[in-house]
């Protein structure tokens, strides 16, 4: 097979060896008549299935990060080792989409030049392993962490018209080497096969966009105010989280609200901790090692207050944050100790900052008591009883009688014929729709959705309309002015129509060319 014009024997030879693992020079491979088999062309297949099944992976990969740190926890409620996960799995990620990229892009220069596409057996085993890694890694995000699947469906609501204008152009380039193909080939039945799949491929990527809706198609006077912020544990990137340290970097973040979790030790005292036993954010193994492993609740108020809260936020580093803390900060977390509820409602008083809190555990069989001690602080505290919001179910009612000033939020949607109509609900950001947020906005329900860290995710709810997010990056969140994009419907269906029109032409262009 001749080399075509513009393709020297000399780039074919430096295709040939890294796809096909032998450096064989044009000659050579005419004396020997190597040619594309059908085996060939099916090990072809099988790479840009890989390629693809591997890109989506790393959309996955990339949407995934924003609760990461919610993995790394439970690994380390597991396993107690804390690591984070998220080098781990960017780095392989990055390896298997590069490692399959190169590849294809080695096949398709290859099939422009008319070399044949003899992939090497190792190459052969690499791809197997690729495609049963990936397929491992769905199986395993779809058994212990299906909400990420309704976090992708979110993400598209952010990223669809980009994605789209991306996969268009890239099915666009592909009719260069589709092209070359066609012509030659001489089998009829695979050319008419190829062309009907790709022209339906094409038609379906033209009229996509009647199908592509975002909250943030939108005109500018549409955008929603701003959604407050609500501190997870406080500033958890910035300060150990569940320490006033935390809840003062939260309000040099223009937090309104600090969110943390209560526990009552042993002797009635309510304080900040977040897990059920103490190893995580405390040095309760150096302490007390022969009871590190009890319940938080298991410890008086004198024990708790022997414990080091704050070293393990610059040894685990649980942050890339961490890195860049000051030399004060990095003393000011060495000091910090377990708070209580008082304390913690004093400096919220004096920073006019509310607090909203789950009271933990609610299986314990001693949880009225852990109300009415909680209760007990509350109103002994003097804080306006408006700036406290009340998740947790257990008692509510009692709450309401003993504290009606305090602003109940529940954890989940409202009900049909509800007796009471709900003004605040906390859920996760994967359980409402844009539809649903909308809805709620204009009945006048405060809506705070959990855990938001990524701007993307910031900016799909911003544009939805959403009252409130709980974050751990409220100092990257308190910088966004706008949502990362905004685009009017006229100029997105002008984006649309040129595309089109470009992609027609260069479509058109290549089968005319290589003709």
């Amino acid at each position: 097979m001749a080399d075509p014009p513009g393709c020297c024997a000399a780039c074919a030879t430096c295709l040939l060896c890294p796809y096909s693992c032998q450096w064989i020079t044009a000659k050579k491979e005419k004396r020997k008549g190597l040619r594309t088999t059908k085996c060939d062309c099916s090990w072809f297949l099988f790479l840009f299935c890989v390629f693809l099944f591997t890109l989506v992976w790393l959309y996955f990969a990339i949407i995934i990060l924003n609760d990461l740190h919610n993995f790394n926890e439970f690994i380390f409620k597991e396993k107690k080792l804390w690591f984070d996960w998220s080098l781990v799995l960017l780095i392989a990620t990055a390896v298997l989409i590069t490692y399959s990229s190169v590849l294809l892009v080695l096949a398709l220069c290859l099939q422009l030049c008319g070399q044949p596409l003899k992939l090497h057996w190792l190459h052969k085993i690499l791809l197997i392993l690729t495609a049963l890694v990936v397929a491992a890694a769905f199986t395993g995000l779809g058994i212990k962490w299906a909400e990420e699947w309704r976090s992708a469906q979110i993400s598209l609501q952010a990223t669809g018209p980009f994605l789209h204008i991306g996969v268009m152009g890239g099915m666009t380039l592909l009719a260069w080497p589709l092209a070359s193909f066609f012509y030659r080939t001489r089998n009829t039945g695979l050319k008419v096969f190829l062309l009907l799949v790709y022209c339906t491929v094409m038609i379906a990527l033209y009229l996509a966009p009647l199908g592509i809706t975002s909250p943030c198609i939108m005109e500018e006077n549409q955008l929603p105010p701003k959604p407050a912020l609500v501190g997870h544990r406080g500033a958890p990137m910035l300060a150990p989280e569940n320490t006033l340290m935390s809840l003062h970097k939260a309000v040099d973040c223009d937090v309104q609200v600090f969110e943390t979790d209560v526990m009552v030790s042993a002797d009635g005292v309510p304080f900040l901790m977040h897990d059920e036993e103490l190893t995580r954010t405390t040095n309760v193994q150096a302490v007390f090692p022969e009871r590190a492993a009890l319940n938080s609740t298991a410890f008086n108020w004198t024990d708790l207050q022997q414990l080091d809260a704050g070293s393990w936020f610059l040894e685990r580093k649980p942050f890339h944050t961490v890195e860049s803390l000051s030399d004060d900060d990095r003393y000011q977390a060495t000091i910090q100790r377990i708070p209580s509820l008082g304390q913690v409602l004093e400096a919220a008083k004096q920073s006019n900052i509310s607090i909203m809190f789950d009271l933990r555990p609610e299986n314990h069989s001693d949880y009225q008591n852990f109300v009415n001690a909680t209760l007990g602080v509350i109103l002994q505290s003097g804080i306006p009883l408006q700036q406290v919001l009340w998740l947790p179910d257990g008692f509510r009612e009692q709450v309401k009688q003993q504290a009606p000033g305090v602003q109940q939020v529940y954890g989940r949607k409202r009900l049909q014929n509800e007796k009471e109509p709900l003004l605040h609900v906390n859920l996760p950001y994967q359980d409402m729709s844009s539809e649903e947020i909308r809805q709620y906005r204009q009945d006048n329900v405060s809506v705070n959705l959990y855990v938001v860290n990524k701007p993307w995710l910031f900016s799909v709810l911003w544009c939805s309309g959403v009252s409130s997010v709980t974050t751990n990056a409220c100092q990257v969140l308190k910088e966004m002015k706008h949502p990362i994009w905004l685009l009017p419907s006229s100029t997105y269906l002008m984006i649309w129509i040129v595309a089109d029109c470009v992609s027609f032409l260069t479509i058109l262009w290549a089968f005319l060319l290589l003709k």
